[in-house]
């Protein structure tokens, strides 16, 4: 499979970066600085820019099977709208391919999701420190949900840099449930099992152990 990847120098593009390697996936990383990415594979391609600059993430997204969005940034007080103005870039660069699979991670609080990562987070964390950055990526999850693309939202649950086990849990009832941890590989082992047998398209599944 072709599958493009937006923000694969750590976290969970990285893993999957990783991951499709392992299964030989072939791999476009979009990356702002290329010497962050040290794999070398014949199934790697890298370009250089950032899902901000269109051309860039057209050169990226051209020709891919999938394209996964898994940017992320420090937390920030500031309003930014880094995650709805890059996701409007992708969407456009994936115009007239209609099979394309969309994959954005976003996370706990967005969405439908707000109030279930247990009182200190909801409470305190979120609104103070990650308050501006989840108001974006609410807007990210509105574009995506309106646009008429082949999409799937995932969250995950508090991230950590544990093992890749492919034992969680896949949760799309939210219902009395407070997220736990999740492995940044598991998501991307989620991620990768989508893309190569959807059950989840069209949903905004929250992932935990």
């Amino acid at each position: 499979m072709k599958i493009a990847v937006i923000g694969a120098s750590r976290g969970v593009g990285l893993e999957l970066v990783k991951l499709a390697l392992s299964e030989n996936h072939e791999v476009t990383a979009l990356l702002r600085n290329p010497s962050q990415l040290k794999i070398n594979d014949a199934n790697l391609k890298i370009v250089k820019g950032d899902i901000r600059d269109a051309a860039s993430v057209k050169e990226t997204v051209v020709g891919q099977e999938a394209v996964c969005i898994c940017i992320g940034i420090p937390p920030t007080r500031k309003p930014i709208d880094i995650y709805s103005q890059g996701t409007l870039n992708v969407l456009a660069a994936m115009k007239g391919s209609p099979k394309m699979k969309l994959v954005a991670v976003t996370g706990i609080g967005a969405g439908d999701s707000k109030g279930h990562g247990g009182f200190f987070y909801d409470k305190i964390i979120n609104p103070l420190l990650l308050g501006t950055i989840y108001q974006d990526k609410n807007k990210q999850e509105s574009i995506i949900k309106a646009s008429d693309s082949n999409w799937l939202i995932v969250r995950p649950g508090f991230l950590t840099n544990g093992a890749k086990t492919g034992q969680y849990r896949v949760i799309d009832d939210l219902t009395n449930i407070t997220a736990g941890n999740i492995s940044r590989s598991d998501v991307a082992d989620f991620i990768l099992k989508q893309l190569v047998t959807p059950t989840h398209f069209r949903k905004t599944p929250l992932l935990s152990y």
